[in-house]
């Protein structure tokens, strides 16, 4: 049973009554009470109508549980929008997951607009997650995985032993879809072979079976985890890390020329360096100016 009261400028207060058989079972043991114990007003919070926020006042019921072998001696009503135990209703809850799923609003962002802390925005996000994604990811000729920082790892010393116990690891492996455009498949913790082996093995063997590619940096560990998962899979190395492995090769071979030449690092005055940064960049890149003086200042 519904009430609602206009409260002009500052919103609407509705006012609920529980009028439904379910509300009464005991969710420890399933049987249905017949003691009333008394009421007790809560205060759910709900998502605003018109741009106006709600203010929901349900007076609720706790009732005597009359089996003897619960371990519950009494209890609240609960219904399927508002669950025991819950401070938010379950329409709240499912708009802070899509907003941060669907909406592409980060956690913080969809607290601040619906009010809600970032604790139970993001324990919203993975529930709405958990619903509408996929229990295996689509199928896919080629897979990226690469490591991102999230944080300080979290250390913990076990009380028995004495030696410190790795809790929550800094780094992440994310695996994505490298051609099909599906964006992010997967994500574990810990930068090792294993994390990444037992990923791709706990999917299913035809979707293994699928994937002919796997891109990688110059990671050795990525490398043995994909022979070891994906013996099939040809492992490919993205152009961006083979160019940076390039020009990291090229600036040492600069400096230990320059010693040899000059028997000191390069200073302002010095050919080489001036034209040290030209000779990075791409030769689409550079107008002709630049391409003159890279060439008088090498020959």
């Amino acid at each position: 049973m519904i009430k609602i009261k206009d409260d002009g400028a500052v919103g609407s207060a509705v006012y609920v009554v529980t009028n439904e058989d379910s509300a009464w079972i005991c969710p420890s043991c399933g049987v249905f009470a017949t003691r009333l114990k008394d009421y007790r007003t809560t205060r759910p919070r709900h998502l605003p109508c018109g741009g106006r926020p709600v203010s929901v006042r349900w007076r609720k019921a706790r009732w005597h549980c009359t089996e003897p072998a619960c371990p519950h001696g009494s209890f609240t009503e609960a219904v399927g929008t508002v669950p025991a135990g819950m401070r938010t209703t379950t329409a709240l809850r499912r708009a802070a997951g899509a907003a941060v799923c669907d909406g592409g609003r980060t956690v913080v962002q969809a607290g601040r607009g619906l009010h809600m802390s970032w604790p139970i925005v993001q324990r919203c996000f993975q529930d709405y997650a958990a619903q509408i994604l996929p229990k295996t990811p689509p199928a896919t000729e080629a897979i990226g995985i690469d490591e991102t920082r999230r944080g300080k790892p979290v250390w913990k010393q076990n009380p028995d032993t004495g030696t410190w116990e790795l809790l929550a690891d800094a780094w992440h492996i994310g695996f994505v879809d490298a051609v099909g455009g599906r964006s992010l498949f997967g994500q574990v913790a810990g930068r090792n072979p294993t994390s990444v082996a037992d990923w791709l093995s706990s999917q299913p063997a035809s979707w293994r079976e699928q994937v002919r590619y796997a891109a990688i940096d110059l990671c050795s560990a990525f490398r043995a985890a994909v022979h070891r998962a994906l013996p099939h899979a040809a492992v490919v190395v993205d152009c961006f890390h083979v160019v940076q492995l390039a020009q990291r090769h090229f600036a040492d071979l600069r400096r230990r020329l320059t010693w040899k030449q000059h028997g000191r690092r390069a200073r302002k005055g010095d050919g080489i360096h001036t034209v040290r940064k030209i000779l990075r960049c791409n030769k689409e890149d550079l107008n002709q100016d630049q391409l003159d003086l890279m060439t008088a200042e090498l020959e």
